[in-house]
């Protein structure tokens, strides 16, 4: 028995471990039954392992853990999740077990069995809002995890919870899209009625020289639109890059608009400086509407 993984109490007595001596300062308890050393480190992985130990033999991870082991952790407290097709009751504190139906299948993830990134999305096309939701499939596209044509083909050939709006939001998700909050600012111009953007496009001057790859290019109109999360503060030698990438951007007549996670504490100004930005270059189209549903989505 390996003590920097979750045991039973009966694998402890096995091993010649009493009960006395697990509620001692050697161990401790994660969840009732279940212990592991007191200095292991604890993080999604261990506490998946400790909740197996208690659950039927066919639970997998799915919904929001199935998620966050693909890769997709957005703010937020998340459970853990499993689903099971036994009927057997089983009640473990903190862990949310969904019983069905049909035969569940499964692949490997970081060592335990989970939803594959289909049917994680669909589970969580009824828990998740919109934004987040079209990010999670821009996360497992962008990732190599699966294929746009492979979630709109399970959406449209199970009739599962979820399907329909999984349907309805994979049109809104594209290949490219690197980081949760590329996707939000897109979608916060998109539903903005502003037009769609490029996503993560290489731009080259006039002879096809390469410039540069931008978050979000609107190329008819020569307007680059970019997301800094504030890494390149502690950075210069990056800062520095980018001040010269700009500067031969702007040579070439591009205007540049760097979205910083300040903007976002007032998202309605964004829009409206992409707007701007769209009807200097002759941009014909409407100004941006923030819409009620647009405000709960994106004012946070």
């Amino acid at each position: 028995m390996d003590p920097s993984r979750p045991f039973t109490t009966r694998q402890a007595e096995q091993a010649g471990i009493g009960r006395g001596e697990l509620r001692g300062p050697r161990f401790r308890q994660l969840v009732r039954g279940v212990h592991i050393a007191a200095d292991a480190t604890l993080d999604l992985g261990i506490w998946i392992s400790a909740a197996l130990l208690l659950l039927p033999p066919d639970a997998v991870v799915s919904h929001t853990t199935a998620m966050r082991l693909h890769g997709f952790d957005p703010p937020g407290r998340h459970g853990l999740e499993f689903s099971t097709n036994t009927r057997l009751r089983c009640r473990v504190p903190g862990v949310v077990l969904h019983r069905r139906k049909a035969p569940l299948r499964s692949i490997e993830v970081a060592g335990v069995r989970a939803t594959g990134p289909e049917r994680t999305f669909v589970d969580l096309a009824v828990r998740l809002n919109l934004p987040t939701l079209v990010a999670l499939g821009d996360h497992l596209v962008h990732r190599g995890l699966t294929r746009i044509e492979e979630l709109v083909w399970y959406a449209e050939s199970h009739h599962t919870d979820g399907v329909r709006r999984s349907r309805r939001v994979l049109r809104l998700v594209r290949e490219g899209a690197e980081s949760p909050r590329e996707t939000w600012l897109r979608l916060m111009l998109r539903f903005a009625r502003l037009p769609e953007p490029e996503v993560n496009a290489d731009i080259h001057d006039e002879l096809g020289r390469f410039l540069a790859r931008g978050d979000l290019v609107f190329r008819r109109w020569k307007v680059l639109v970019e997301y800094d999360g504030r890494h390149h503060a502690f950075d210069t030698t990056t800062w520095h890059r980018d001040l010269r990438r700009r500067e031969q951007l702007e040579a070439e007549g591009w205007i540049v608009i760097v979205v910083t996670h300040e903007d976002l504490r007032l998202p309605a100004t964004v829009p409206t400086r992409v707007y701007r930005a769209l009807a200097a270059r002759g941009y014909a189209g409407p100004a941006p509407v923030m819409s009620a549903e647009w405000r709960r989505w994106f004012t946070a």
